[in-house]
């Protein structure tokens, strides 16, 4: 869109006379000069900026408005960063022993006695393409880098917003435990006033494991990074071995997950409308992939940062990672629309 220029208080025309000649009255006065153009307000840039870019920061904003978008933000950003850090090293590091390799031949094949003298990138400038290679692959390593510390820096402050997760988790088992002894009713003869199904003894069991893997998993994470940063007197061994542990626990949630969204797709567990799995609507069926492709995607993430020595690259934590951040951030974009 273009930006509307401010009226301008230009001189009226000088005036014309009706001579043969057709030439024009000469004026009395000089001529003014072109005045001189103001530059735009700050309400007129704003409001000249592309109406997708305002929606866009729109939309961010409603994203950024509760902590669980926050986290989801941060998440996305975390992982597509350390996904894109680790490819940039390794395709820089290809090129690098790619150059070096072909250095070493060079110099392999001169003559017994030449003298070999390294000059500086900046000295050797014109050697063409041979210098141009080795430069953008440490361009590529620098990015790399700094893209590195950025997921580095996210992934320290989701673990500060988890800090309070505690709370929300004291709700839970608040909630679980109405739940639990209201379920039964007081009177024999007394009828449910809702049609929503009663859980089974196997399916409360579960609940309160889930809220016991969650809870012991954030005490051990938040007591490792508190002593991490000195709060608490944890050492570092005893800090390895919480995030580990914390790690496992989780891993422990991640495979309940899988179990209870298995059972639902083919243990024939019952849904509102009373016909199984089949009688979902498709949203329905929507959400429960959604929910499985994130929990299968963590799973082995799970199990790599309880390991001793971890099971998988930084590449594929990256790509497995970014599977969970892409579908969360997808849905939030979708609920600021």
């Amino acid at each position: 869109m273009a930006d509307a220029a401010p009226d301008l208080d230009v001189p009226a025309p000088a005036p014309i006379a009706d001579l043969p000649s057709g030439e024009p009255i000469p004026s009395s006065t000089p001529p003014a000069k072109p005045p001189k153009r103001q530059p735009l307000p700050l309400g007129a840039l704003l409001a000249a900026l592309p109406s997708n870019a305002d929606s866009f920061l729109v939309r961010l904003e409603k994203c950024l408005s509760t902590p669980s978008g926050i986290d989801t933000v941060m998440l996305f950003i975390c992982y597509t960063s350390k996904l894109s850090a680790s490819v940039l090293t390794s395709l820089s590091q290809s090129a690098l022993r790619r150059s070096a390799r072909e250095w070493i031949t060079l110099i392999a094949a001169l003559p017994r006695g030449t003298t070999v003298v390294f000059s500086s990138p900046a000295a050797a400038a014109g050697a063409g393409a041979k210098t141009a290679l080795p430069a953008s692959a440490a361009l590529a390593l620098t990015l790399a880098k700094r893209l590195s510390s950025l997921s580095s820096l996210l992934s320290e402050a989701r673990m500060i917003l988890r800090l309070w997760s505690l709370l929300g988790m004291y709700f839970w088992a608040r909630r679980l435990l109405k739940h639990t002894f209201s379920s039964t009713p007081a009177n024999a003869s007394e009828k449910p006033t809702t049609t929503t199904a009663t859980p089974t003894k196997l399916e409360t069991l579960l609940e309160y494991l889930r809220l016991g893997l969650c809870i012991t998993f954030q005490s051990l994470e938040n007591g490792a990074y508190l002593s991490s940063r000195g709060v608490m007197s944890w050492t570092p061994a005893e800090q390895g071995r919480a995030f580990k542990w914390s790690a496992r626990f989780w891993a422990a949630y991640v495979g309940i997950e899988i179990g209870r969204l298995a059972a639902e797709r083919f243990g024939g567990s019952a849904s509102p409308s009373g016909g199984g799995f089949q009688a979902k609507t498709a949203r329905e069926k929507g959400e429960w992939a959604k929910k499985t492709v994130r929990q299968l995607a963590w799973a082995p993430l799970t199990l790599h940062w309880g390991s001793e020595k971890g099971l998988v690259s930084d590449t594929t934590v990256g790509v497995l990672a970014c599977i969970p951040g892409v579908i969360q951030m997808r849905d939030l974009w979708a609920s600021t629309a």
